[in-house]
């Protein structure tokens, strides 16, 4: 009946082209997500699927209103971040059990990794931080290789401490107990925020520019002490609060629409 395609991946964009080819209504779930960074392939993915999407879930106001921008007017739905219920249902059992670490570390974008100066420059900056604050920088495998190839892994301080990728739920655990993250993940500027813990992104711009508005985070570009500032003006900085994912009953929401809709569609055939 129809095709749920989620997020902004290739898979996503792909999946969407061929439903609708197919006749296939496509449904986007974390629809109007915009960075308006056109050089990166997640932002193409968006807007090409958001264009060719029958419905579209969003998870907060200002998606809403990207999608009326650009002409989209029919079936926005808001129902928060599927993200938000996964992390709720995860971080009541995450309990304060072992070693924890004051700035947690996560870099694996293209737009970083790919070049050598900015791996350096980030290097840089956890070493001048690693003075004075715990760090636990866990590499995502093409992180990993890309240090490695350009010979500068062995350059950071033996303080900091690396492992490989964490599941999700010690994810969760190192990043509640945190008192920073360091970043160029979409989806962990959100967790950051649900965990109240503030977060310097090392990007351009974000998808999720309510963070940013709130107070929880803040850009920084991998140039001179950049990170080393930020990181260390906002360490005890708190921002605001407020609900603007949702309760955490995104998937339910989805799932209830969604019959509703069926409903409506085969009165329609009958």
């Amino acid at each position: 009946d129809y095709t749920i395609v989620y997020g902004d991946t290739n898979s996503t964009l792909a999946g969407a082209l061929a439903s609708k080819k197919l006749h296939i209504p496509v449904i986007h779930i974390e629809s109007g997500l915009r960075s308006f960074n056109k050089k990166m392939p997640e932002e193409i993915n968006r807007v090409l699927t958001d264009h060719c999407s029958d419905i579209l879930f969003t998870p907060s106001k200002l998606a809403d209103q990207n999608l009326k921008k650009e002409g989209i007017k029919k079936n926005i739905i808001n129902i928060g971040d599927v993200m938000y219920d996964l992390f709720k249902s995860v971080n009541n059992k995450v309990k304060k059990n072992k070693k924890v670490y004051d700035i947690l570390v996560t870099i694996h974008r293209a737009e970083n990794t790919n070049f050598k100066i900015k791996m350096l420059n980030i290097i840089k900056n956890l070493n001048k931080l690693s003075n004075n604050y715990s760090i636990l920088f866990p590499l995502h495998p093409r992180t990993n290789n890309l240090l490695k190839k350009y010979k500068i892994l062995k350059l950071l301080n033996n303080d900091i401490k690396l492992v490989k990728p964490l599941s999700y739920k010690n994810t969760m655990y190192y990043l509640k107990y945190a008192n920073f993250l360091i970043t160029d993940s979409g989806g962990m500027q959100k967790e950051a925020f649900f965990s109240k813990t503030q977060t310097l992104t090392v990007r351009d711009e974000t998808e999720w520019k309510e963070t940013v508005d709130l107070g929880w985070n803040r850009l920084a570009k991998p140039v001179n002490d950049q990170i080393f500032i930020k990181t260390k003006k906002f360490m005890n900085y708190y921002g605001k609060m407020k609900n603007i994912y949702g309760n955490g009953s995104a998937a339910k929401l989805i799932l209830k629409k969604i019959k509703i809709l069926k409903q409506s569609l085969s009165q329609v055939e009958q």
